[in-house]
């Protein structure tokens, strides 16, 4: 059956390929982007007879996230799978307009406020698909509401494991009536941009980031896996960092969050 997902961050690599794998499957792709000229490209990459509809916004900034979300619930009643694929790492301008780490921004808040923003139009059958990272270390609450500086490494690590926090209390609010919610590492040093920019080096296959996210999409293997992690190094579910199972760790960071959307 046809599903309608939209990809954040999906015009270059993991999500534009993930993309075009899901539109070969026949699915109703969502593509979002920052750059009209990077979406009208993206598209034209989408096999013949794709159906694609394009979405332009800065996630950056929270009223471009809310206006994202709108501007798919303007159009569809339904959303059956939001892969909250969009990141970054090193960044030219690592501050936001609102003082907030770039890092935590892009990779933690705006998944979260998208997310929350079209939940109305995804039910028990839908899925919520987050890119985590082996890359996890324990969340610095004032970095994370822009009271401190960190290096590049440190507020990806900690995006990261913010995002994959958010995942379990949120797959645990809304219970079994809700979207299946669920954090995915889709391999460690992909042959994506970031990686190449960051580290230099040409990293490993990005299909295999594409696959995981593929089947996390759409295979009956996480039909059942909300709240949990998946770590694509290791081909398994397991346990991400300690902190993402420690209940109040996790209640003191959607308190912070909540307070800054």
């Amino acid at each position: 059956m046809s599903k309608t997902i939209l990809i954040t961050g999906s015009t270059d690599g993991i999500g534009l390929e993930t993309a075009k794998k899901l539109a070969a499957d026949g699915h109703v792709i969502l593509l979002h982007g920052r750059s009209a000229d990077k979406l009208a490209a993206a598209a034209s990459a989408m096999p013949d007879g794709a159906s694609v509809e394009t979405y332009m916004a800065d996630l950056s900034r929270p009223d471009a996230v809310r206006s994202l979300a709108k501007a798919v619930r303007d159009r569809h009643d339904s959303l059956d799978v939001l892969i909250n694929n969009a990141g970054v790492y090193g960044t030219a301008e690592t501050v936001t307009a609102e003082g907030l780490d770039m890092r935590f921004a892009v990779n933690t808040i705006a998944p979260y406020v998208l997310t929350r923003e079209l939940l109305p139009i995804m039910g028990r059958g839908s899925r919520i698909v987050n890119l985590s990272s082996a890359a996890q270390a324990p969340v610095d609450l004032e970095a994370l509401t822009g009271g401190k500086r960190l290096s590049d490494g440190a507020a990806y690590a900690q995006s990261k494991l913010a995002l994959t926090m958010w995942s379990r209390s949120l797959a645990d609010a809304l219970g079994e009536d809700g979207p299946v919610v669920v954090a995915v590492n889709p391999g460690s040093l992909l042959g994506t941009k970031m990686v190449k920019a960051a580290f230099g080096t040409n990293g490993n296959d990005i299909g295999i980031g594409v696959d995981i996210l593929s089947r996390a999409a759409t295979s009956d293997e996480f039909a059942s896996a909300s709240g949990r992690y998946y770590d694509n190094d290791g081909r398994r579910f397991a346990f991400p960092h300690a902190d993402a199972q420690d209940a109040d760790k996790r209640e003191s960071l959607m308190r912070t969050i909540n307070g800054l959307v």
